[in-house]
């Protein structure tokens, strides 16, 4: 027989702090599997940010002349580059890199989406208008258009990587704005927003202590979706050489650059045909976890905050 609510509250009030904690994250993991797997893919990737020093076995950017296009082996996990530099260790040290830009955009982006979106539906009127038709006009254009405009307009270099966040936030705030708008339309019509205006509250502490907390929900889902967005717009950037330039070093760029031109590579090593499949798809496969873990978190981040989307 299961227990009544009652005599669970009363146990899980009795039960000590560290009891608790381990019993929220065996819940957690039981029951939100893929949020699990992501949350536990950034922390490694956090992870191999932070200790980059330690990890990569050899130095990203020494060129050894007698290790040219080596492939994948137990010396060199992911072969080396035509310059002969251990590809592992330059991902491992362009992670740091990768996640400043992924974060940074993506976080300054949907933040400016959420100040848009929630005062463009608390105003309405042409307040509102005037916000959409510029939201209309940058989602006319592609990502990748936008971000190659605003990064060919600022210029790009070594010292230069505030320009290539720049570029990759713009493309993400209409988005964000026209989902927070959506929901924050529901919540300015509620009587209790009423009832705020009418004790003489000021427009700004309605929309951002009353307003915006209700449309946290889709925030946070549109920041880990568009944090995976951000790290390939930036290896598609460097892939078009607008990116980040070296030092310091790129993540996802490296990928990107391994892929530009993994095919002349190929063609003039044919002494090595055992490699060609592994070059093929250590590129592929590193940009491809690094973007999909914010999407499996935001999954599971989903589920939580909206438990009727849940299967």
């Amino acid at each position: 027989m299961p227990e009544s609510d009652d005599v669970a509250r009363r146990r899980y009030i009795e039960s000590t702090g560290s009891r608790r904690f381990v019993r929220f994250w065996r819940d957690f993991i039981r029951r939100r599997p893929l949020g699990t797997a992501g949350a536990v893919l950034i922390i490694l990737m956090l992870f191999t940010a932070a200790f980059a020093d330690r990890i990569a076995p050899y130095d990203p950017i020494e060129i050894r002349f007698a290790d040219l296009l080596q492939p994948p082996s137990f010396e060199h996990l992911l072969g080396t580059d035509p310059f002969g530099r251990d590809v592992f260790s330059r991902i491992v040290f362009g992670s740091r890199t990768a996640l400043a830009v992924g974060f940074s955009a993506s976080f300054v982006g949907c933040t400016l989406g959420l100040v848009l979106g929630v005062v463009g539906a608390y105003f309405g009127g042409r307040v509102d208008q005037l916000i959409q038709r510029l939201m209309d006009v940058l989602l006319s254009f592609p990502l990748i258009v936008i971000a190659i405009a605003v990064v060919a307009a600022l210029g790009t270099g070594e010292d230069k990587l505030a320009n290539v966040i720049a570029a990759i936030t713009v493309p993400i705030i209409p988005r964000v704005a026209r989902v927070v708008r959506s929901s924050a339309l529901s919540v300015v019509n509620m009587p209790y927003i009423e009832a705020t205006r009418a004790v003489g509250s000021g427009a700004v502490r309605i929309m951002f202590r009353h307003v915006a907390p209700n449309v946290f929900a889709p925030y946070l889902i549109m920041l880990t979706a568009f944090l995976g967005q951000a790290i390939l717009l930036e290896a598609s950037l460097s892939f078009l050489g607008l990116g980040v330039f070296e030092p310091p070093l790129r993540g996802a760029s490296c990928c990107g650059e391994r892929a530009c031109n993994s095919s002349s590579r190929l063609r003039g090593s044919p002494s090595r045909p055992a490699s060609r499949s592994a070059w093929r798809c250590s590129d592929s496969i590193c940009s491809g976890i690094r973007s999909a873990m914010p999407s499996i978190r935001g999954c599971g981040r989903r589920s939580r905050l909206d438990p009727g989307s849940a299967p």
